[in-house]
């Protein structure tokens, strides 16, 4: 597509404005990565800038993971500091995890657009169930499970991970706390598995999208370079405000808060799917 003009480039910022803002304190308080808000909310800027359809949730989805690297430290920095990352988790789960990363990515990078919509609202609807629904855990330990199991869970959450444009909190946080470790601990560990997600996803969606047709001015791939420049600082800024709230409130409250918000997102995603299918079938 051809450059912005004033008004293109004030939806862009103002939206990207917001979803930084909005995205760093879930980052923090829910161990997301932000991206969950950052998505839908750069999906939402980039259709009213006129980019082109097909590749619009491709742009969203790998500027997203873009983010999510600075992200993931500053809120996972912070969680560190509180004593909530388990790094023997971490080098248990992080090759795995690795795997589906590079496998969801070079996925997401190819397929429909639609799928990718699919995928995110889905999987954010299930978890938001599972979240409000199910009572926390009263286990005091973490299960045991073999190291094959633990890679497989590690591949998928990878998987889904990057072809969402999150940092695996979605996904991570419900596993971990259905598995036995306390929601802020799983809160704070999978702050840090985002980094694991981000760097090499946003890569690949940086070499899958090289020279895609309708691509923005101060795009590398599928990935925009003034919407991430904007996104960052305020991600890395409000996730510490995530995580002091995250350690003050009850863990039935952020449970709730982060399975609402959750349905919220999916109901979004899932009228937009049914919009854009209605119009190719017309």
């Amino acid at each position: 597509m051809e450059g912005l003009d004033a008004g293109q480039l004030t939806t862009l910022v103002s939206v990207a404005v917001g979803a930084g803002v909005f995205g760093g304190v879930l980052a923090g308080l829910l161990g997301v990565g932000g991206g969950i808000v950052i998505v839908p909310a750069l999906y939402i800027a980039l259709s009213l800038v006129g980019m082109e359809p097909a590749i619009t949730m491709q742009v969203a989805v790998g500027t997203s993971l873009a983010t999510i690297v600075f992200t993931s430290l500053s809120s996972a920095m912070g969680h560190h500091k509180k004593g909530a990352v388990d790094y023997g988790l971490l080098k248990l789960w992080g090759p795995s995890i690795l795997v589906g990363v590079l496998i969801g990515a070079a996925l997401g990078g190819i397929v429909s657009g639609l799928i990718l919509m699919a995928v995110f609202a889905v999987v954010a609807a299930l978890v938001a169930l599972d979240m409000i629904l199910r009572k926390p855990s009263q286990e005091s330990e973490p299960r045991s499970f073999p190291k094959p199991v633990w890679a497989g869970l590690g591949v998928l959450a990878g998987a889904v991970s990057a072809m969402m444009g999150i940092g695996g909190g979605t996904v991570c946080v419900p596993l971990l706390n259905f598995l036995g470790y306390d929601i802020r601990r799983a809160v704070g560990t999978s702050a840090a598995i985002g980094f694991i997600i981000g760097l090499p996803g946003a890569v690949i969606y940086m070499i899958t999208g090289w020279g895609a047709d309708g691509l923005m001015p101060f795009s590398l791939g599928y990935v925009n370079l003034l919407a991430a420049a904007v996104i960052v600082p305020l991600t890395v800024i409000f996730a510490r405000v995530g995580v002091s709230i995250a350690h003050a409130i009850p863990r039935r409250a952020l449970r709730l808060a982060f399975g609402l918000f959750l349905a919220l997102t999916s109901a979004r995603m899932f009228a937009d799917l049914y919009g854009q299918i209605s119009a190719l079938v017309e």
